[in-house]
């Protein structure tokens, strides 16, 4: 457990693996947090990846506000046209719905400047089930073969939005490429902030490592795929009334599972803008 000082609060960490996951006590996201416990908690996020909030009764609105501390907001395609909070996605399943998000991914890999981050909070859950897992790419990454690391650093990989959501908004992979074209990302991304290299492509939104021959392509993303599935890079979140979590999209991935059909679970996603994947072979990693 990591104690941190902060005027005029102190924020406990309390780490649910050793290099991934946190539950961060000492914090009212009610309140009007200080720039002081914001850069605390930043900090905390990329350190854990993934922090986690308990009993945090909060609005909407507060929810949004908190999210805005740490960067702009985007606005998800799938988000219904004129709701009160376009900034707020609802991801709802029960009896007629299925959950759809258990697979491996890191959110929004299809835009230019994929997300900083998400904040999802519990708005109903089911009795039991429902938890998610969160599996540490720089982790996963470093553990590579040192041959392997050094080959994949070299390449890039398509992302395309249309690989989930071209059936789920009833469009055409081309009416959503005139808005969303597929984007060429480093299969290793530098940390904007924290310098550390990570792998960074995923089931939901990767198709192909380009330059590569279809079977070449499909064996090494499978070896790189398999790398989120270890145990030994992953926590996992149990969720209860009132949680919250915080991934950093840059660093983790994430996995819904999908076992409560057919209970109802109901979550809300708001989601901070990120920038420009890029790899730098010369930048150091900040410690700390």
């Amino acid at each position: 457990m990591t104690t941190i000082s902060t005027a005029p609060r102190t924020i406990v960490e309390r780490p649910l693996s050793p290099t991934i996951g946190a539950e961060i006590e000492g914090v009212d996201l009610r309140d009007g947090l200080g720039d002081d416990t914001i850069a605390e908690i930043r900090a905390a996020l990329l350190r854990w990846k993934v922090i986690f909030f308990r009993d945090q009764d909060i609005t909407a609105e507060q929810h949004i506000a908190f999210a805005r501390r740490f960067g702009e907001l985007e606005i998800h395609p799938a988000t219904p046209a004129g709701q009160a909070h376009p900034e707020v996605l609802r991801i709802s399943h029960g009896p007629n719905s299925r959950g759809r998000e258990n697979n491996w991914h890191s959110d929004v890999t299809w835009r230019e400047a994929p997300s900083l981050g998400s904040v999802l909070r519990a708005i109903e859950l089911p009795d039991v089930g429902g938890d998610t897992l969160f599996a540490d790419m720089e982790l996963a990454y470093e553990s590579l073969s040192p041959a392997m690391k050094d080959w994949v650093c070299t390449l890039t990989a398509t992302h395309d939005i249309a690989r989930v959501f071209a059936k789920r908004l009833g469009k055409t992979a081309e009416e959503l490429h005139e808005q969303y074209p597929p984007q060429h990302h480093p299969v290793v991304r530098t940390h904007p902030e924290t310098g550390r290299r990570t792998l960074y492509v995923n089931t939901g939104f990767t198709t192909h490592i380009d330059g590569l021959s279809p079977k070449e392509s499909d064996w090494l993303l499978a070896h790189l795929y398999s790398q989120a599935t270890l145990p030994e890079y992953q926590c996992r979140f149990r969720w209860q009334p009132n949680s919250i979590a915080f991934w950093d999209n840059r660093a983790c991935q994430h996995y819904a599972a999908s076992d409560y059909f057919p209970a109802v679970r109901v979550m809300e996603r708001v989601t901070v803008a990120g920038d420009r994947p890029f790899f730098d072979p010369t930048r150091e990693p900040v410690s700390g």
